[in-house]
């Protein structure tokens, strides 16, 4: 099989970049940012995974597919109200792989942005 003729599939496509980009089975999820940012850490996360739950469904999967997450903090000391907004949001059942770090984001405004990975 060429390796040429495996479907690639761009959702949500900017200037820069593609919101999603599916291959195969596997679809990959370019960095999130929230559309209010003057909301606090946890609105801005909970903005971000509703973000999030649009771009998994325009690609034919959602959140209890996803295989990985990362997530950048401008200030890891706000950790406990973006973990607020996870855990309301989370499927406890389908929990990814995750990392969280802190970050400087491109623009200060930004406290959180979320990438992530996950099957069709």
């Amino acid at each position: 099989m060429n390796h040429r003729s495996v479907d690639i599939q761009r959702f949500a496509e900017e200037n820069r970049l593609s919101g999603a980009v599916r291959h195969g089975n596997t679809l990959y999820l370019a960095g999130q940012v929230a559309d209010d940012s003057s909301l606090d850490t946890e609105g801005q996360t909970a903005d971000i995974l509703r973000q999030i739950d649009v771009l998994l469904a325009e690609a034919g999967t959602d959140k209890t597919r996803l295989l990985s997450v990362q997530i950048f903090l401008t200030d890891i000391t706000e950790i406990d109200g973006m973990n607020r907004a996870w855990d309301a949001w989370l499927d406890h059942n389908h929990k990814p792989a995750r990392a969280t770090v802190e970050a400087r984001l491109v623009n200060s405004a930004w406290l959180v942005e979320i990438t992530a990975v996950a099957a069709l």
